[in-house]
């Protein structure tokens, strides 16, 4: 189960011609429970940092974050279910964009893909 969901991510990652290279981070804990990071670097000098609890169980993630950064490591973005913002309606989900804090569903790695190469596009940074 676990395992599966890893190879998943992997086969997200295959997909997306901008990516340079990934390094991911799995730990299986049992046989539906495991944990997976990585660093993925794209074309454009940016990079996304990711972390995923999973529990196949369960239909959400158990904890998650989506880290996408410039060229200096300055923040564009981050996604997670950190229960720090009570007040969202999509508590504990969230997406910050540097000082302003959004509501926000919770992203599968592909939709967090999808939106960094669409703001490659807008940028002219991606064919």
């Amino acid at each position: 189960m676990i395992a599966a969901y890893f190879a998943e991510i992997e086969q997200t990652l295959q997909s997306f011609p901008n990516i340079l290279r990934s390094i991911l981070t799995k730990k299986q804990y049992n046989v539906r429970q495991g944990c997976i990071s990585g660093s993925v670097s794209f074309d454009n000098d940016c990079r996304l940092e990711f972390m995923e609890l999973k529990d196949c169980n369960r239909a959400a993630k158990v904890k998650y974050r989506y880290q996408y950064m410039d060229e200096r490591n300055a923040c564009l973005f981050r996604y997670d279910n950190a229960p720090h913002h009570p007040e969202l309606a999509t508590f504990p989900h969230h997406k910050h964009t540097g000082e302003d804090i959004a509501p926000s569903l919770e992203p599968t790695l592909f939709d967090v893909l999808l939106e960094i190469a669409g703001q490659e596009r807008q940028d002219g940074k991606f064919d």
